[in-house]
């Protein structure tokens, strides 16, 4: 086969002659297109151009959310004007129809053809669009996402111009991305008790803003839950059961007007709940850093003022759409609600202090204008996140417009860095990709044709469909844009086409990575892409792009040589994870003279960076210390698999007090965060007492969430002080007796019951409603209430039933009490133990082997033992029994974890070797904790293996093991991220590294 230099003149320069369109060259994407001179192999003139050349055909799928379903029509309490008709199947549906044939989706489907035939005609022959409905199929050979549902395809054909132009046309014109936004809403705010209905202000209202924001909102029951899995939900974590019992307000809609419509039915329950609402004027560009990052700005603001404020979405007009007839929220307005206007006037006057005060870097970056839209379409809540999370805002170019330069600008240069890189990094998840096709003269006949124009609008239509990538076709040259997987299979579905197969053809990827993983993929004198193109006969080249980010082109003339190359340069394409380390600790684990980190790198083959406050430029600064990821791993996509195992090594020579920062979220109802928000000062100290750091969802997000993060063995103490701000209490109706009521007047109810309830259960009871007549009866109801905090309401299951169980002598029926919380199924050998002598079974150790990696390996440390059982056994604790069991039930991922969501990397042996460095000997001449190979066997180490492994060797339990990383697991990016963190956000940059 000849060599690909003989097939391009022999030079890197005519690889960008060759190339068909300005985003693939050295030029930017706005630059004119310059075509290439096209020959075949074996230098034959070409044939000359077709009828069918001298257009451009470009096609790309409408991204209607066509999966997406309406509510059920049994849980709809009320639903605005029209809606129920779109929404829902019309009677004598067949069961089974898919999603896509629902009226709105059948609608939109209906509105672009019309669309597509009035631009068609509209342009008097310059310019013809088609539009093909079909449901994707599979391509087995690649491990990709498949897309779902009904995939809306159209192709465009005119000059390049005119076509661009009207692909932006039809993506602003037609309602893209719709979403269904929840609200949950207590049941008394909108039921009036008395004509047990939903009270008639609420329902005209939510007509009002449906019309006025152009979408479809629904008010819907509370979620039905099966008995069973509620009653174990219930046992220890009664609270969500009462969140359960909200009604929901679902609002149907496009995401510019869905926020809208979102934002005002907050404001509704604000304006239910009395308080007093404001608007005020401000810059777009500004919300975001005035927020501060992590919104800690308005956080204090709120807490200081009582106010709830309410931003705009940091993203207006980017799509174009507006319904018929609906009104767009102000980019600019800032609603405020309070409890009256003196707090409003405060926030107002802090908001318009921080303006004041504020200065902004502004740096403008190129981008390539097709991963522009990408990002648009794909990748935009991970752009807020970003934004948030780094105070700085991101000003995008209008969806569809063709132009390649976006605008980032921030409070410091560094938050500007970082968010730049973060997008760069996004950009870097999408490939661009162009095959050019070449018929010689000779070969031209009746079995060697170009395709007519009819052909190519269905091959066109045919690989969107199938791949997800926008696919252009010019002068026999196809382009190819979309995500790494997206653009690879659309190479895979046009390597099956006829007259591309039997031609000759070259083919060119392009990937875009950062400045920084240059040379960690070239290799020492471009080693590996040398061996790269010798065992796979591609041509890879190095392009630069920008001041961050650098194009790799790999070029080859078959199909198969290029996808192996393509392949391999994957593999080398660096996979990182990135994790949270003390200061205190980096020279313990770096070693004298780096003799210790070395030592891992070598071993695994991985490299290490740390970085301290001084090098991220957080020196001083508080939000720096304990939220930035400050060691990376990285290592090439192919040996992915060691960066669980390194992170592992390293985190054992940390101390347990200060290992494994973790997540951990609890639900807490989103109107009691106003609350716990006001004694700001209270969790300031909770987070430095635990050193752990709890954030608030944004007001606009509505969600009930609370994330608390810190370390693994800090953050159950912070949980459990953190709930025990919050206040529940749970309510029994009893029917009532004489001799239960005079029982409720003795003081034998209150020295029996109530005091034992608060020493015992911490369980505050109130007798209320007494003697309450039951309308048409004559019996009477007692209601009695139980208090109790959050932290204790593993307590309320036993509360209740020593409650009952003490009323029983009084004349109460058991049977008849509502609101007691049902036993759940044992899934136990519970039903055998009547049958073994219990005096036995109470000497038996208790089964804590696969709940708690410490203490069932280190029995000898009576003194936490003994806690871990006092725990056990005090109700009022977190970890009591009734919580224990239902977190057992839940967690998925450590086996040593008892948090849903901590971090699967501590596997029973890293944390034998951070309780044995307690209580064994320690070398004083090796200050990491760890032993050297060279050290063992000397100054009384044991020879051989080390002290740990005759206990438990590495892997000798499966469970124990820990998971390899799967560099395909992300649908974001099939290869590697090449952030520094496996979550898909670059660690906080200083220099470049």
């Amino acid at each position: 086969m000849q060599r690909f230099q003989n097939i391009t003149g022999s030079a890197r320069h005519g690889l960008e002659k060759m190339t068909p369109n300005g985003f693939m060259s050295r030029q930017h994407m706005d630059m004119p297109i310059v075509q290439p001179v096209k020959r075949p192999m074996n230098g034959s003139p070409m044939s000359p151009l077709t009828a069918s050349d001298t257009l451009v055909n470009l096609s790309f799928n409408v991204p209607f959310s066509s999966s997406l379903a309406g509510p059920d029509p049994q849980e709809i309490l009320h639903a605005s004007p029209d809606s129920l008709r779109r929404w829902t199947f019309p009677e004598g549906t067949e069961e089974g129809t898919p999603i896509h044939k629902l009226p709105v989706h059948a609608n939109n489907v209906e509105q672009l053809r019309k669309l597509c035939r009035i631009l068609s005609e509209g342009s008097v022959g310059r310019v013809e669009a088609s539009v093909t409905s079909s449901e994707p199929k599979p391509i087995p050979a690649l491990q990709r996402r498949p897309l779902k549902g009904l995939v809306t395809n159209v192709c465009v054909s005119g000059d390049a111009d005119t076509t661009h132009k009207m692909r932006a046309k039809i993506l602003n014109e037609t309602p893209i991305a719709l979403r269904c936004a929840m609200v949950d809403i207590d049941t008394n705010l909108v039921i009036d008790q008395d004509l047990q209905g939903v009270r008639t202000n609420v329902i005209n209202h939510i007509d009002i803003l449906a019309k006025f924001t152009g979408t479809d909102i629904f008010l819907l029951n509370p979620k039905s839950v099966d008995p069973e899995s509620a009653s174990l939900r219930s046992y220890g974590n009664g609270i969500e059961q009462g969140l359960d019992q909200r009604l929901r307000i679902a609002i149907y809609g496009d995401p510019e007007s869905s926020e809208h419509a979102k934002t005002r039915v907050l404001i509704m329950i604000d304006q239910i709940l009395k308080r007093t609402v404001d608007v005020m004027k401000l810059e777009l560009s500004l919300h975001t850093i005035i927020c501060g990052r992590t919104r800690k700005n308005i956080r204090l603001i709120e807490s200081a003022s009582n106010t709830a404020i309410y931003f705009p979405p940091p993203f207006p007009r980017i799509y174009g759409y507006t319904p018929p007839g609906a009104h767009r929220r102000g980019e600019d307005e800032v609603y405020i609600t309070g409890e009256n206007q003196d707090c409003i006037n405060q926030a107002k006057k802090k908001l318009h202090e921080l303006v004041i005060n504020t200065k902004c870097y502004v740096k403008d970056v190129m981008v390539s204008a097709h991963k522009i839209d990408a990002i648009l379409l794909d990748r935009l809540d991970k752009v807020r996140k970003v934004m948030e999370t780094n105070g700085s805002y991101v000003l995008f170019p209008q969806l569809g417009s063709q132009r390649g330069l976006i605008r980032v600008q921030g409070t410091e240069i560094l938050h500007v860095e970082r968010t730049v890189r973060e997008i760069m990094a996004l950009a870097g998840q999408f490939y661009g990709a162009s095959w050019w096709v070449m018929l010689p003269e000779t070969m031209q006949g009746s079995t060697m044709r170009a395709p007519s124009p009819a052909d190519i609008r269905v091959m066109l239509s045919d690989i969107c469909t199938n791949s997800g990538a926008d696919v252009g076709f010019d002068k026999l040259a196809f382009s190819i844009n979309g995500s790494d997987d997206a653009v690879k299979a659309a190479m895979m579905v046009i390597y099956q086409i006829p007259f591309v197969k039997r031609s000759q053809y070259q083919i060119r990827v392009k990937i875009e990575l950062a400045n920084e993983h240059k040379e960690f993929v070239s290799g020492k004198k471009n080693g590996k892409i040398n061996k790269i193109m010798g065992q796979s006969n591609v041509q890879i080249i190095f392009d630069g792009f920008n001041e961050y980010n650098f194009y790799i082109d790999v070029c080859g003339a078959q199909y198969e040589a290029t996808k192996n190359g393509l392949d391999l340069v994957e593999q080398e394409m660096p996979a990182s994870i990135s994790f949270h380390v003390p200061d205190q600790y980096h020279k313990r684990i770096i070693g004298i003279g780096g003799q210790h980190i070395q030592r891992i790198m070598k071993k695994y083959s991985v490299f290490v960076k740390f970085s301290n406050a001084m090098d991220r430029g957080g020196i001083g600064k508080e939000d720096d210390d304990i939220k930035v990821d400050n060691v990376i791993c990285r290592t090439p996509a192919r040996n992915a698999q060691s960066l669980d195992m390194v992170k592992q090594e390293i985190m054992d020579m940390v101390e347990k007090v200060d290992a494994e920062f973790v997540s951990e979220t609890v639900v807490i109802n989103r109107l009691y965060h106003r609350e716990l928000i006001a004694r700001m000062n209270e969790i300031e100290e909770l987070e430095k007492k635990w050193n752990c750091k709890i954030d608030f969802p944004s007001t606009e997000m509505a969600s009930d969430v609370v994330t608390i993060s810190g370390p693994e063995y800090q953050v159950p103490q912070a949980v459990d002080e953190f709930l025990g701000m919050v206040p529940e209490n749970h309510e029994l109706v009893l029917p009532a007796n004489a001799q239960l009521r005079d029982f409720f007047k003795s003081s034998d109810f209150d020295v029996q019951l109530s005091q034992k309830l608060k020493q015992q259960y911490e369980v505050e009871l109130h007798l209320r409603d007494e003697g309450k007549l039951v309308e048409g009866t004559e019996n009477t109801e007692e209601r009695l209430l139980l208090a109790y905090t959050r932290n204790n309401a593993g307590g309320l299951k036993d509360a209740i039933d020593f409650l009952v169980s003490s009323m029983i002598p009084h004349g109460l029926d058991a049977g008849t009490v509502k609101g007691a919380i049902p036993r759940p199924k044992s899934d136990s050998f519970e039903d055998s133990l009547p049958f073994f002598n219990s005096k036995l079974l109470q000497h038996a150790p208790a089964p804590l082997g696969t709940d708690s990696p410490t203490r069932s390996t280190f029995g000898d440390d009576a003194s936490e033992r003994g806690s871990l059982f006092d725990k056990l056994r005090k109700p009022g604790s977190i970890s009591s029994i009734s919580s224990f069991l239902d977190r057992r039930k839940n967690q998925s991922g450590s086996p040593g974890s008892f948090f849903k969501q901590a971090s699967s990397n501590a596997s029973r042996a890293s944390l034998v070797s951070m309780e044995s460095r307690d209580s064994g000997y320690r070398n004083p001449w090796n200050d990491s904790g760890v032993n050297l190979p060279e050290e063992e066997g000397h100054n009384g180490w044991p020879l051989g293996p080390t002290r740990f492994e005759n206990k438990y060797p590495f892997g000798a339990v499966p469970g124990d093991t820990t998971p390899k990383l799967d560099p395909r697991a992300s649908f974001d990016s099939g290869r590697p991220s090449t952030s520094h963190s496996t979550a898909g956000y670059p660690v906080p940059i200083g220099p470049p590294r």
